[in-house]
Protein backbone atom coordinates (compact mmCIF):
# COMPACT_ATOMS: atom_id res chain seq x y z
CA UNK A 1 0.00 0.00 0.00
CA UNK A 2 1.32 3.55 -0.78
CA UNK A 3 0.40 6.15 1.51
CA UNK A 4 0.69 10.12 0.18
CA UNK A 5 1.53 12.94 2.21
CA UNK A 6 -0.90 15.99 2.42
CA UNK A 7 1.13 18.14 0.89
CA UNK A 8 1.56 15.51 -2.58
CA UNK A 9 -2.21 14.94 -2.71
CA UNK A 10 -2.57 19.22 -2.57
CA UNK A 11 0.03 19.42 -4.84
CA UNK A 12 -1.18 17.02 -7.48
CA UNK A 13 -4.86 18.64 -7.52
CA UNK A 14 -3.06 22.25 -8.23
CA UNK A 15 -0.86 20.96 -10.93
CA UNK A 16 -3.93 19.00 -12.64
CA UNK A 17 -5.98 22.69 -11.57
CA UNK A 18 -3.48 24.67 -13.86
CA UNK A 19 -3.49 21.83 -16.44
CA UNK A 20 -7.24 22.28 -16.83
CA UNK A 21 -7.28 25.98 -16.76
CA UNK A 22 -4.65 26.01 -19.66
CA UNK A 23 -6.63 23.10 -21.57
CA UNK A 24 -9.97 25.75 -21.25
CA UNK A 25 -7.20 28.53 -22.05
CA UNK A 26 -6.05 26.50 -25.52
CA UNK A 27 -9.56 25.57 -26.02
CA UNK A 28 -10.82 29.00 -26.16
CA UNK A 29 -8.57 30.01 -28.06
CA UNK A 30 -8.68 27.78 -30.43
CA UNK A 31 -12.56 28.58 -30.59
CA UNK A 32 -12.04 32.19 -31.20
CA UNK A 33 -9.87 31.66 -34.13
CA UNK A 34 -11.94 29.47 -35.98
CA UNK A 35 -14.73 32.17 -35.40
CA UNK A 36 -12.71 35.25 -36.81
CA UNK A 37 -11.13 32.76 -39.59
CA UNK A 38 -14.84 31.65 -40.62
CA UNK A 39 -15.71 35.59 -40.19
CA UNK A 40 -12.91 36.17 -42.13
CA UNK A 41 -13.85 33.78 -45.08
CA UNK A 42 -17.52 34.63 -44.97
CA UNK A 43 -16.50 38.78 -45.67
CA UNK A 44 -14.33 37.77 -48.38
CA UNK A 45 -17.22 35.45 -49.97
CA UNK A 46 -19.79 38.18 -49.64
CA UNK A 47 -17.17 40.69 -51.03
CA UNK A 48 -16.06 38.61 -54.12
CA UNK A 49 -20.17 37.79 -54.60
CA UNK A 50 -20.66 41.53 -54.51
CA UNK A 51 -17.76 42.36 -56.50
CA UNK A 52 -18.73 39.45 -59.02
CA UNK A 53 -22.07 41.20 -59.22
CA UNK A 54 -20.83 44.61 -60.14
CA UNK A 55 -18.86 43.17 -62.50
CA UNK A 56 -21.68 41.26 -64.00
CA UNK A 57 -23.65 44.37 -64.40
CA UNK A 58 -21.30 46.53 -65.72
CA UNK A 59 -19.61 43.76 -68.33
CA UNK A 60 -22.05 40.91 -68.32
CA UNK A 61 -23.69 40.39 -71.67
CA UNK A 62 -26.98 42.29 -70.68
CA UNK A 63 -26.45 45.85 -72.12
CA UNK A 64 -30.30 46.78 -70.14
CA UNK A 65 -28.92 45.76 -67.30
CA UNK A 66 -25.72 47.58 -67.32
CA UNK A 67 -27.58 50.61 -68.29
CA UNK A 68 -30.44 49.79 -65.64
CA UNK A 69 -27.42 49.48 -62.89
CA UNK A 70 -25.29 52.23 -64.22
CA UNK A 71 -28.82 55.00 -64.23
CA UNK A 72 -29.80 53.71 -60.56
CA UNK A 73 -26.55 53.99 -58.48
CA UNK A 74 -25.46 57.49 -60.51
CA UNK A 75 -28.63 59.04 -59.62
CA UNK A 76 -27.41 58.74 -56.02
CA UNK A 77 -24.81 60.69 -54.97
CA UNK A 78 -24.13 58.39 -51.49
CA UNK A 79 -23.14 55.56 -53.87
CA UNK A 80 -22.12 56.65 -57.24
CA UNK A 81 -18.95 55.59 -57.18
CA UNK A 82 -19.88 52.13 -57.57
CA UNK A 83 -20.51 52.43 -61.13
CA UNK A 84 -16.60 53.86 -61.84
CA UNK A 85 -14.84 50.28 -60.74
CA UNK A 86 -15.67 48.14 -64.27
CA UNK A 87 -17.16 50.87 -66.27
CA UNK A 88 -14.25 53.97 -67.87
CA UNK A 89 -15.34 57.93 -67.52
CA UNK A 90 -16.10 57.83 -71.34
CA UNK A 91 -18.62 54.23 -71.30
CA UNK A 92 -20.63 56.23 -68.31
CA UNK A 93 -21.37 59.51 -70.42
CA UNK A 94 -22.37 57.44 -73.49
CA UNK A 95 -24.90 55.56 -71.10
CA UNK A 96 -25.97 58.60 -69.37
CA UNK A 97 -26.00 60.82 -72.72
CA UNK A 98 -29.58 58.06 -73.68
CA UNK A 99 -31.46 60.41 -71.43
CA UNK A 100 -30.75 63.75 -73.13
CA UNK A 101 -33.92 65.18 -74.65
CA UNK A 102 -32.26 68.17 -76.52
CA UNK A 103 -34.96 69.53 -78.69
CA UNK A 104 -38.03 69.40 -76.01
CA UNK A 105 -41.26 71.56 -77.78
CA UNK A 106 -41.70 74.54 -76.17
CA UNK A 107 -44.43 74.71 -73.56
CA UNK A 108 -47.97 75.15 -75.03
CA UNK A 109 -50.08 77.18 -72.44
CA UNK A 110 -53.22 76.96 -74.28
CA UNK A 111 -53.76 73.31 -73.48
CA UNK A 112 -54.31 74.19 -70.51
CA UNK A 113 -57.66 76.30 -69.44
CA UNK A 114 -58.09 76.62 -65.86
CA UNK A 115 -61.20 75.77 -64.22
CA UNK A 116 -62.63 77.45 -61.65
CA UNK A 117 -64.83 75.34 -59.40
CA UNK A 118 -67.84 76.88 -57.54
CA UNK A 119 -69.05 75.26 -54.19
CA UNK A 120 -72.11 72.88 -54.80
CA UNK A 121 -72.31 71.74 -50.88
CA UNK A 122 -70.68 68.35 -51.85
CA UNK A 123 -68.10 66.67 -53.66
CA UNK A 124 -68.59 65.83 -57.37
CA UNK A 125 -66.15 63.59 -59.48
CA UNK A 126 -63.96 65.64 -62.00
CA UNK A 127 -63.70 64.67 -65.93
CA UNK A 128 -60.55 61.64 -64.43
CA UNK A 129 -63.21 60.21 -62.13
CA UNK A 130 -61.41 61.70 -59.07
CA UNK A 131 -63.71 63.14 -55.92
CA UNK A 132 -62.34 65.38 -53.42
CA UNK A 133 -64.26 63.28 -50.50
CA UNK A 134 -63.30 66.02 -47.78
CA UNK A 135 -63.41 69.50 -49.93
CA UNK A 136 -60.54 70.93 -49.24
CA UNK A 137 -59.34 70.66 -52.99
CA UNK A 138 -57.02 68.09 -52.38
CA UNK A 139 -57.05 64.61 -53.41
CA UNK A 140 -54.36 61.82 -52.63
CA UNK A 141 -54.50 58.67 -54.97
CA UNK A 142 -52.30 55.80 -53.95
CA UNK A 143 -50.49 54.41 -57.07
CA UNK A 144 -48.67 51.26 -57.68
CA UNK A 145 -46.63 49.57 -60.54
CA UNK A 146 -44.35 46.12 -60.40
CA UNK A 147 -41.92 47.78 -58.72
CA UNK A 148 -43.25 50.40 -57.02
CA UNK A 149 -45.90 52.25 -54.25
CA UNK A 150 -46.86 55.93 -54.18
CA UNK A 151 -49.49 58.63 -53.73
CA UNK A 152 -50.23 61.08 -56.71
CA UNK A 153 -51.51 64.40 -54.96
CA UNK A 154 -54.08 66.23 -57.08
CA UNK A 155 -54.35 69.94 -55.87
CA UNK A 156 -57.47 71.32 -57.67
CA UNK A 157 -56.83 75.21 -57.09
CA UNK A 158 -53.10 75.54 -59.24
CA UNK A 159 -52.89 79.09 -57.54
CA UNK A 160 -52.34 77.60 -54.01
CA UNK A 161 -49.17 75.73 -55.21
CA UNK A 162 -45.90 77.79 -54.54
CA UNK A 163 -42.11 77.35 -54.29
CA UNK A 164 -40.78 76.74 -50.82
CA UNK A 165 -37.61 78.41 -50.50
CA UNK A 166 -36.13 80.76 -48.21
CA UNK A 167 -33.74 83.05 -50.57
CA UNK A 168 -31.58 84.54 -47.61
CA UNK A 169 -30.66 80.77 -46.12
CA UNK A 170 -29.40 79.90 -49.60
CA UNK A 171 -25.87 78.66 -49.73
CA UNK A 172 -26.04 78.27 -45.46
CA UNK A 173 -29.16 76.41 -44.11
CA UNK A 174 -31.51 73.85 -45.54
CA UNK A 175 -35.10 72.70 -44.53
CA UNK A 176 -36.90 69.71 -44.37
CA UNK A 177 -40.42 69.07 -46.25
CA UNK A 178 -42.30 69.50 -42.94
CA UNK A 179 -40.41 72.53 -42.04
CA UNK A 180 -41.42 74.12 -45.32
CA UNK A 181 -44.96 73.84 -44.91
CA UNK A 182 -44.52 74.78 -41.51
CA UNK A 183 -42.54 78.07 -42.22
CA UNK A 184 -45.50 78.53 -45.30
CA UNK A 185 -48.71 77.17 -43.33
CA UNK A 186 -48.55 75.24 -45.83
CA UNK A 187 -51.35 72.13 -45.89
CA UNK A 188 -49.19 70.01 -47.93
CA UNK A 189 -45.59 69.83 -49.63
CA UNK A 190 -43.08 67.71 -51.63
CA UNK A 191 -39.21 67.70 -52.15
CA UNK A 192 -38.38 70.27 -54.67
CA UNK A 193 -35.20 70.77 -56.75
CA UNK A 194 -31.64 69.48 -56.39
CA UNK A 195 -28.79 70.59 -54.55
CA UNK A 196 -24.97 70.21 -54.02
CA UNK A 197 -24.82 66.78 -52.69
CA UNK A 198 -20.91 65.64 -52.64
CA UNK A 199 -21.07 62.06 -51.95
CA UNK A 200 -24.14 62.49 -50.41
CA UNK A 201 -22.71 64.57 -47.42
CA UNK A 202 -24.44 67.98 -48.90
CA UNK A 203 -26.39 69.91 -46.10
CA UNK A 204 -29.57 70.67 -48.38
CA UNK A 205 -28.97 74.48 -48.49
CA UNK A 206 -27.02 75.34 -51.91
CA UNK A 207 -29.39 74.74 -55.41
CA UNK A 208 -27.72 73.33 -58.23
CA UNK A 209 -30.05 74.82 -60.69
CA UNK A 210 -31.57 77.58 -61.41
CA UNK A 211 -34.58 78.92 -58.96
CA UNK A 212 -37.24 81.68 -59.42
CA UNK A 213 -39.03 82.36 -56.29
CA UNK A 214 -42.10 85.16 -55.93
CA UNK A 215 -40.63 86.51 -59.84
CA UNK A 216 -36.81 86.97 -58.66
CA UNK A 217 -33.86 84.43 -59.38
CA UNK A 218 -33.01 84.04 -56.42
CA UNK A 219 -29.90 81.53 -57.31
CA UNK A 220 -28.84 81.02 -60.67
CA UNK A 221 -26.91 77.42 -59.79
CA UNK A 222 -24.87 76.31 -62.67
CA UNK A 223 -27.98 76.65 -65.20
CA UNK A 224 -31.21 74.30 -65.62
CA UNK A 225 -29.78 70.93 -66.12
CA UNK A 226 -31.75 68.74 -68.12
CA UNK A 227 -34.96 70.05 -66.77
CA UNK A 228 -36.62 72.79 -65.32
CA UNK A 229 -40.21 73.65 -63.96
CA UNK A 230 -41.69 76.82 -63.41
CA UNK A 231 -45.07 78.21 -62.53
CA UNK A 232 -46.11 81.48 -64.46
CA UNK A 233 -48.57 84.46 -63.58
CA UNK A 234 -51.16 82.72 -64.93
CA UNK A 235 -50.70 79.31 -62.64
CA UNK A 236 -49.72 78.17 -65.93
CA UNK A 237 -47.08 75.32 -65.53
CA UNK A 238 -44.06 75.04 -67.80
CA UNK A 239 -41.44 72.69 -68.61
CA UNK A 240 -37.97 72.47 -70.71
CA UNK A 241 -34.34 73.80 -70.28
CA UNK A 242 -35.96 77.75 -69.20
CA UNK A 243 -32.91 80.03 -69.11
CA UNK A 244 -32.67 82.58 -66.77
CA UNK A 245 -33.35 85.18 -68.87
CA UNK A 246 -36.71 82.96 -70.29
CA UNK A 247 -37.78 83.46 -67.19
CA UNK A 248 -38.66 86.79 -67.27
CA UNK A 249 -40.60 86.61 -70.41
CA UNK A 250 -42.25 83.75 -69.60
CA UNK A 251 -43.27 85.76 -66.15
CA UNK A 252 -42.21 82.60 -64.34
CA UNK A 253 -43.52 83.70 -60.52
CA UNK A 254 -41.84 80.51 -59.02
CA UNK A 255 -39.53 77.07 -60.23
CA UNK A 256 -37.05 74.83 -60.30
CA UNK A 257 -34.84 73.04 -62.02
CA UNK A 258 -33.43 68.94 -62.33
CA UNK A 259 -35.08 66.85 -64.63
CA UNK A 260 -35.26 65.33 -66.81
CA UNK A 261 -39.22 66.52 -68.34
CA UNK A 262 -41.24 63.74 -68.69
CA UNK A 263 -44.54 65.00 -70.82
CA UNK A 264 -44.62 68.11 -72.92
CA UNK A 265 -48.02 69.26 -74.53
CA UNK A 266 -49.72 66.30 -73.65
CA UNK A 267 -46.89 63.67 -74.91
CA UNK A 268 -44.13 61.59 -73.14
CA UNK A 269 -40.66 62.44 -73.95
CA UNK A 270 -39.02 59.77 -76.66
CA UNK A 271 -38.13 57.01 -74.44
CA UNK A 272 -34.23 57.11 -74.71
CA UNK A 273 -34.74 60.22 -73.04
CA UNK A 274 -35.94 58.58 -70.01
CA UNK A 275 -33.46 56.07 -69.12
CA UNK A 276 -32.81 55.06 -65.90
CA UNK A 277 -33.13 53.09 -62.87
CA UNK A 278 -35.37 52.39 -59.74
CA UNK A 279 -35.17 55.26 -57.73
CA UNK A 280 -37.07 56.70 -54.83
CA UNK A 281 -39.25 59.37 -57.56
CA UNK A 282 -41.05 62.94 -56.77
CA UNK A 283 -42.58 64.90 -59.89
CA UNK A 284 -44.79 67.87 -60.36
CA UNK A 285 -47.31 68.39 -63.26
CA UNK A 286 -50.50 69.93 -64.42
CA UNK A 287 -53.87 68.80 -66.12
CA UNK A 288 -55.77 70.47 -68.73
CA UNK A 289 -57.86 71.78 -66.04
CA UNK A 290 -55.22 73.80 -64.32
CA UNK A 291 -55.04 71.20 -61.61
CA UNK A 292 -51.53 70.16 -60.21
CA UNK A 293 -50.15 66.59 -59.91
CA UNK A 294 -47.63 65.96 -57.56
CA UNK A 295 -46.03 62.30 -57.71
CA UNK A 296 -44.07 60.73 -55.21
CA UNK A 297 -42.62 57.53 -55.06
CA UNK A 298 -41.61 55.28 -51.98
CA UNK A 299 -38.03 53.66 -53.36
CA UNK A 300 -34.90 51.25 -51.80
CA UNK A 301 -37.45 48.74 -50.14
CA UNK A 302 -38.32 45.78 -50.21
CA UNK A 303 -41.71 46.46 -50.88
CA UNK A 304 -40.85 49.32 -53.00
CA UNK A 305 -38.10 49.17 -55.25
CA UNK A 306 -38.63 52.40 -56.96
CA UNK A 307 -39.90 53.82 -60.30
CA UNK A 308 -38.29 54.49 -63.59
CA UNK A 309 -38.94 58.01 -65.50
CA UNK A 310 -40.58 56.46 -67.77
CA UNK A 311 -42.81 55.09 -64.97
CA UNK A 312 -43.19 58.47 -63.97
CA UNK A 313 -44.33 60.29 -67.47
CA UNK A 314 -46.89 56.83 -67.48
CA UNK A 315 -48.81 57.97 -64.41
CA UNK A 316 -48.68 61.63 -65.55
CA UNK A 317 -49.93 60.77 -68.72
CA UNK A 318 -52.93 58.26 -66.55
CA UNK A 319 -53.78 61.22 -64.35
CA UNK A 320 -54.36 63.72 -67.18
CA UNK A 321 -50.91 65.55 -67.00
CA UNK A 322 -50.82 67.70 -70.61
CA UNK A 323 -46.70 69.00 -69.25
CA UNK A 324 -44.91 67.19 -66.34
CA UNK A 325 -40.89 67.24 -64.95
CA UNK A 326 -39.26 65.05 -62.41
CA UNK A 327 -37.87 66.56 -59.77
CA UNK A 328 -35.31 65.45 -57.17
CA UNK A 329 -35.39 61.87 -55.81
CA UNK A 330 -33.77 59.64 -53.71
CA UNK A 331 -33.52 60.19 -49.79
CA UNK A 332 -34.95 63.47 -50.28
CA UNK A 333 -38.47 62.05 -52.26
CA UNK A 334 -41.09 62.83 -49.32
CA UNK A 335 -44.72 64.22 -49.63
CA UNK A 336 -46.30 65.57 -46.44
CA UNK A 337 -49.85 66.17 -45.76
CA UNK A 338 -52.05 67.09 -42.96
CA UNK A 339 -49.21 67.23 -40.61
CA UNK A 340 -47.29 64.35 -41.76
CA UNK A 341 -45.15 62.18 -43.81
CA UNK A 342 -47.45 60.08 -45.90
CA UNK A 343 -44.54 58.06 -47.64
CA UNK A 344 -41.28 55.90 -46.33
CA UNK A 345 -38.24 57.91 -46.30
CA UNK A 346 -35.65 56.11 -48.31
CA UNK A 347 -32.36 57.94 -46.28
CA UNK A 348 -31.06 55.63 -43.23
CA UNK A 349 -29.93 58.45 -41.59
CA UNK A 350 -32.89 60.46 -41.55
CA UNK A 351 -34.54 62.83 -43.49
CA UNK A 352 -32.33 65.40 -45.45
CA UNK A 353 -32.59 69.02 -45.41
CA UNK A 354 -33.38 70.57 -48.98
CA UNK A 355 -33.40 74.33 -50.34
CA UNK A 356 -36.88 74.02 -52.29
CA UNK A 357 -40.21 72.24 -51.52
CA UNK A 358 -43.59 72.87 -53.31
CA UNK A 359 -46.11 73.95 -51.40
CA UNK A 360 -49.87 73.77 -51.23
CA UNK A 361 -51.31 76.72 -49.84
CA UNK A 362 -54.07 76.92 -47.38
CA UNK A 363 -57.53 77.97 -48.76
CA UNK A 364 -57.87 81.20 -49.35
CA UNK A 365 -54.04 81.93 -49.75
CA UNK A 366 -52.29 83.34 -52.13
CA UNK A 367 -49.06 83.16 -53.42
CA UNK A 368 -47.00 86.65 -54.01
CA UNK A 369 -47.07 87.47 -57.05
Amino acid sequence: MIYYTKQEVDGDRVEKTINTTRNKGGKIRTLLLHFFLVLLVTLLMVLLFLAGTLFLFSRGPSDTARNLFVMSVRETSAIGFLADIFLSDEEIAAIEAGRGAENLDVTDASLVDIKRSGSSGRPAADEWGYVDEDMDGIIVVPVAGESYVGNMMIVLDPSRVALGCVPESLGTQGYTVAEYAEIFDAVAAINGGGFEDLNGQGDGSMPNSLVVVDGEICCGGKGVGPGFVGIDKDYILHVGFTSAEEVEKLNIMHGTGYGPVLVVNGEPVDDEALVSGLNPRTAIGQRSDGAILMLVIDGRQATSLGATYADEAELMLEFGAVNACNLDGGSSSLMWYEGEYINNCASVIGIRDIPTSFVVLREGAKRDD
